[in-house]
């Protein structure tokens, strides 16, 4: 019999933290939905203590999927106490908590001597700690996972005394991170095979790899952790995440699935939902998937050559290993425009994984008829877009109400903007360089900001076809050494240019909010 291998999707927590991947409440709980419509078996919906937001939106996935949920915690009874608290109405619930483990996290980390005089001493200190914190929440939930964080740099034989301790203390799961995309599919291959064989409780609990993706490994060292003997892979859609990213689930399910070969293993992931998954994924956070990204890329059912495009056109599998309908990559049938209706827009939506209410219907419809009149064909793409728009509009504090630029060969620009919030209308004018500086520079003063906001960022893109095509602006804000990123999507590029920099500005002064709120805890390490 074929065994099953778990996937953990954590593009809602480790994904988040992807640079300028700002996901609202709302769009967690969009794209949880499709992950349960995907089939992943876990969602790690993120880190409930780190801020009241973060505790949000696990509550909140929680009580919308089928899915097990986990919530992040450090070794900490605070930690553990708020994917608690976060989840306590969830029937079945995970609680995934770590600790450093190599040498380099424990000497930098757990420096003070309270920990240990030696390096022995604080490795010892260290499970201790490691078990109470899996004890404690083992109180709370049967369903405990534990992870020696960067265990692909830490010794095995401490690693493998680490493992044996926190499962006899009552982990289910043994997530085993490459956390800095440090080592190669043969070491790594070889650190689990030694779990598997040298730690005595091994058969207590699911061996779980967590690969970053620093140098390009991530999906090769998930699927060697596989071959000896991992059964939960956590992965991220797109392979979204720190720094380079993370193990990219539509490689590894895809994998797993062409070449069922060379592994006795499948997955339930329900590949058909892959594409859709991708894209809301890539519409949410504004991390564009990169043309000849495998399986879920623009290109990677593209056939330029003339001898590939003579051999696909013969049988596709010439030169394809996959059908595309596999992926649900497919061409829609029903064409949307200007004439078409609510039921025909709904159904649409529906199929691309968005689940609108009669309220949300009637606001995309609103943005939908606006749209068919500047274009001739609405495409999924555009759908996405508005969706996404939406979403960040409805979370939005500073609204845009009004724009209206002057320019000319021989004129300077003048804009004039006025903009919306929840008590307040805000406008002035101002002139620039150029028409989106004019633009900057009239919400500035509308908004009395003296604070310095530099464009580190600017790129304009089209993310739609035909013509009167959608223009998506992506910025970076960078003040007192914090990054805001912002998104604004538009057929016009400097309306589209307004929208971006006033995201920046809402990210920026939500952050102000969230230190400013004593229940708020800065992301870090303080054990």
């Amino acid at each position: 019999m074929s065994e099953k291998v778990i996937v953990f999707d954590t593009t809602l927590r480790d994904g988040e933290q992807s640079p300028g991947a700002s996901l609202t409440i709302k769009e967690k709980v969009e794209i949880a939905r499709q992950l349960d419509k995907l089939g992943v078996d876990v969602i790690e919906a993120g880190f409930p203590v780190s801020s009241p937001t973060q505790f949000e939106s696990v509550r909140r996935v929680g009580g919308e999927v089928a899915a097990t949920v986990a919530g992040l915690a450090r070794a900490l009874e605070s930690d553990i106490d708020a994917v608690r608290k976060a989840l306590e109405n969830v029937e079945h619930y995970r609680i995934h908590t770590f600790m450093g483990t190599s040498d380099i996290h424990i000497t930098q980390k757990f420096a003070s001597d309270r920990y240990g005089k030696t390096l022995g001493a604080k490795r010892k200190k260290i499970i201790e700690m490691a078990c109470h914190a899996v004890a404690y929440a083992k109180t709370f939930t049967p369903d405990v996972e534990f992870s020696p964080e960067d265990a692909g740099r830490t010794d095995i034989e401490y690693l493998i005394d680490v493992v044996e301790a926190v499962i006899a203390a009552g982990a289910t799961t043994v997530n085993i991170p490459d956390t800095t995309g440090y080592t190669f599919p043969t070491e790594f291959g070889k650190k689990i095979a030694a779990l598997r064989e040298r730690v005595s409780n091994i058969n207590h609990a699911v061996i779980s790899v967590h690969c970053h993706n620093d140098l390009g490994l991530a999906v090769a060292n998930s699927l060697t952790a596989i071959s000896n003997g991992a059964r939960q892979v956590e992965c991220t859609i797109n392979g979204i995440g720190e720094r380079a990213g993370n193990a990219s689930l539509e490689e590894i399910v895809m994998a797993l699935k062409v070449r069922p070969e060379l592994w006795d293993c499948h997955t339930d992931i329900k590949t058909a939902e892959i594409m859709n998954t991708s894209r809301m994924v890539s519409a949410y956070t504004g991390m564009l998937v990169q043309p000849n990204k495998a399986i879920v890329g623009e290109n990677a059912f593209a056939h330029e050559s003339g001898i590939h495009q003579d051999g696909v056109l013969k049988n596709r599998s010439t030169y394809e290993i996959m059908n595309p309908d596999s992926i649900g990559m497919t061409e829609s049938k029903i064409v949307l425009g200007r004439h078409s209706g609510r039921a025909g827009l709904k159904a649409r939506l529906k199929s691309l994984g968005y689940h609108v209410d009669k309220e949300r219907l009637n606001a995309v419809y609103k943005e939908f008829v606006i749209l068919a009149d500047k274009k001739k064909e609405v495409f999924d793409e555009d759908l996405r877009a508005i969706m996404g728009e939406l979403m960040e509009a409805e979370e939005a504090f500073y609204k845009l109400d009004y724009l209206h630029v002057n320019l000319g060969t021989t004129t300077i620009p003048v804009a004039i903007v006025r903009i919306q919030t929840p008590d307040k209308v805000y406008e002035d004018s101002a002139t620039g360089d150029g028409p989106v500086a004019a633009c900057f520079r009239a919400i500035a003063r509308a908004l009395g900001i003296r604070q310095q906001f530099n464009l580190e960022y600017y790129q304009v893109r089209s993310i739609t076809k035909g013509k009167s095509a959608l223009g998506e602006v992506t910025l970076r804000l960078h003040h007192n050494g914090d990054i805001y990123a912002g998104r604004g999507i538009s057929t016009d590029t400097i309306e589209a240019s307004v929208k971006a920099y006033l995201e920046a500005l809402n990210q920026h002064r939500k952050m102000v909010e969230m230190e400013q709120n004593p229940g708020s805890i800065k992301v870090e390490e303080r054990v």
